[in-house]
């Protein structure tokens, strides 16, 4: 059974998206060697944050390729695979093309 997560306010929920085990010169970099990739795809996106009374949308949205920084976000686990669930100001940006 596929578990399904709703994150509130204006937070998203990021599966890490893999970097590739070799380099553009053909060498293959051990799993010691490897920081964790600072890239994902957004699996989740909360309904925006509240201001005054007015809910303000996220600039984000499910599918988007994005940028964050090195230790953004909480690691969950979601049928078995490691998620992050952080907050819209943790992206750094989003890669289009």
């Amino acid at each position: 059974m596929a578990v399904k997560m709703r994150p509130l306010s204006d937070r998203v929920v990021v599966r890490r998206v893999e970097e590739e085990e070799t380099t553009a010169g053909g060498i293959i970099i051990p799993d010691t060697a490897k920081d964790k990739p600072q890239e994902g795809k957004i699996v989740a996106v909360g309904p925006g944050r509240t201001e005054d009374g007015k809910t303000i949308k996220l600039d984000v949205k499910k599918g988007d390729r994005i940028l964050f920084g090195k230790y953004a976000g909480s690691e969950i686990q979601l049928d078995g695979e490691e998620h992050l669930i952080m907050r819209e100001d943790d992206i750094l940006g989003v890669i289009e093309g």
